[in-house]
């Protein structure tokens, strides 16, 4: 049978006027339209791979090009049109994928980018999305633990902070502390586990905070001033927002690292700058 929302492996059986007949292994059948701008170096007998989908008339149809996500997978997709039954995204092929009222966690609206989990409905024998990701993803995961780099794709904002998938197969938490630039939904990121709960739910982080993480900055701060002559007027009062260009990281964060390095005798703090104790120029 066919994948639908996935890559398939077909053969060009017939030239048709409108575009050409494929057919695979086991005899299944779907249409590659001469509007798909990759369709012009076909030939019969190729082998060839796509993507299959539906059109509006429930015909089996074949893209060349990818969709912005597989079926199974998940992304950020933009809202081309609403009706009383769901909403339509664009997903990148011809065939905007459908969103039932019964699979959006809020009411999309027109033209806003929401995070969609693409699945095969088995009861209805199609391809729908779905922003209720906690249908297809746990809360928990046996091979994460602290301290550990992750990818995150931001999925909602909540009161407690934003919701993110992590590697594409758990969701977590950032908290609103642990916040120190705009993020939004839809936007990718890297990042760190901060903690897994006693109930195996995840926190997650922009920036490590342990004591390799904070190692790594107490010399990233050194090596900035060694750079700049021992003398920095990035201080404990600059902006977050200057101090999130220069390090990447939180305010807090640089401040416990001042803080830190003040404690060490390796630097001298004062309200308009911060120095390198003598022998660390050395």
């Amino acid at each position: 049978m066919l994948n639908l929302g996935q890559f398939n492996s077909m053969t060009v059986a017939e030239t048709l006027p409108f575009g050409f007949l494929l057919r695979n292994q086991h005899g299944d059948e779907a249409i590659l339209k001469h509007d798909d701008p990759q369709h012009a170096d076909i030939a019969p007998d190729d082998e060839i791979e796509v993507v299959i989908y539906e059109d509006k008339q429930g015909q089996n149809c074949a893209s060349l090009t990818p969709p912005k996500v597989l079926c199974d997978n998940t992304a950020a997709l933009t809202v081309t049109g609403v009706s009383k039954h769901g909403a339509f995204v664009d997903w990148g092929i011809e065939q905007d994928l459908f969103v039932p009222i019964a699979q959006q966690d809020r009411l999309m609206q027109v033209g806003l980018t929401y995070v969609v989990h693409v699945y095969y409905d088995d009861k209805y024998q199609k391809l729908q999305g779905s922003t209720k990701l906690h249908r297809f993803y746990p809360e928990t995961d046996a091979y994460l633990k602290s301290g550990d780099a992750v990818t995150l794709l931001v999925t909602a904002k909540s009161e407690l902070g934003f919701k993110v998938l992590i590697e594409n197969r758990c969701l977590g938490l950032i908290f609103k502390s642990d916040v120190f630039m705009p993020i939004k939904p839809g936007q990718s990121l890297t990042g760190f586990i901060k903690q897994v709960r006693e109930d195996g739910k995840l926190d997650v982080a922009l920036q490590r905070d342990d004591e390799t993480g904070r190692s790594s900055l107490h010399e990233q701060i050194i090596e900035d001033l060694l750079a700049h002559g021992g003398v920095s007027t990035l201080t404990d009062k600059s902006p977050a927002d200057e101090i999130n260009r220069r390090f990447g990281v939180s305010k807090g964060a640089y401040k416990k690292a001042l803080g830190a390095l003040f404690k060490q005798r390796r630097i001298i703090i004062n309200k308009e700058f911060i120095k390198l104790i003598s022998e660390e120029m050395q």
